[in-house]
């Protein structure tokens, strides 16, 4: 029987790349996003390439439909032992133009959203007595301009990921972040448009400074996860890899 991964925020973007790389490597796949509806192309993809998906509609911050959302997980395609933390919103701003409700929500996409998933999927993980943790950081944790929220939630998301290494790796689980670069995704597209550039200008731009002289894809971020949870990874935890082109992108 397949081993069981679930990625979060996987309708698009980074977190479909990885749904896909992870059936592609054998596992069973949930599909979390906030609607179940929206993960369909994302399941389409996998179940069309052979592979095994499961479209699960859940906010991630909400701690009932995080725990009814794994519980379906564990009884439609097993206990789950591969969690990817990916779900992520952007609410970018100046910090004297920064709403408190701007700040919560990132808040509590990523770093409560990160918690309740973990909690929720590691009783499945320590009862294997084996899993892999992936959280998605950013290169914003360094510090990034207008964004205080989301540079202070993926900065926090490497403590949590430190810390879940140390708790959980006597039980053959190990946690990991993957801090990406530029990535082309519909986010940073967003991006682009708040401050009114050009796409491809945009991307050009921000490739012109990256030492691989390439914008980032989301599968490049997909193979690293790949990596992450493979067997041969048993022994690298608590690790941060900026996947950004060079050592800040």
């Amino acid at each position: 029987m397949s081993r069981v991964a679930i990625v979060t925020g996987a309708a698009r973007g980074i977190g479909a790349a990885t749904a896909q790389r992870l059936a592609q490597d054998g596992f069973a796949v949930a599909v979390l996003d906030l609607k179940a509806e929206d993960c369909a192309d994302t399941v389409a993809a996998i179940e069309s390439a052979g592979g095994t998906a499961l479209a699960v509609g859940a906010d991630v911050s909400d701690a009932e439909q995080v725990q009814a959302a794994v519980d379906r997980v564990a009884a439609e395609l097993g206990p789950p032992v591969v969690l990817v933390n990916n779900a992520g919103v952007t609410r970018d701003n100046l910090l004297f133009k920064m709403s408190d409700a701007d700040w919560d929500v990132v808040m509590n996409v990523h770093l409560r959203g990160s918690f309740l998933m973990t909690r929720a999927a590691q009783k499945h993980m320590i009862e294997a007595k084996w899993g892999r943790i992936v959280n998605l950081s950013s290169t914003s944790a360094l510090g990034n301009r207008g964004q205080a929220n989301y540079s202070t939630a993926k900065a926090g998301l490497q403590g949590f990921t430190k810390t879940l290494a140390i708790e959980l790796g006597k039980f053959g689980v190990t946690a990991n972040a993957i801090a990406p670069g530029f990535i082309q995704t519909e986010m940073t597209k967003a991006t682009a448009e708040r401050i009114g550039e050009e796409w491809e200008a945009y991307v050009a731009k921000r490739a012109a400074a990256i030492p691989v002289a390439r914008a980032g894809v989301p599968e490049d971020i997909a193979h690293t996860v790949s990596f992450f949870v493979s067997e041969g990874a048993g022994f690298v935890s608590g690790q941060v890899v900026y996947v950004a082109g060079g050592p800040r992108n």
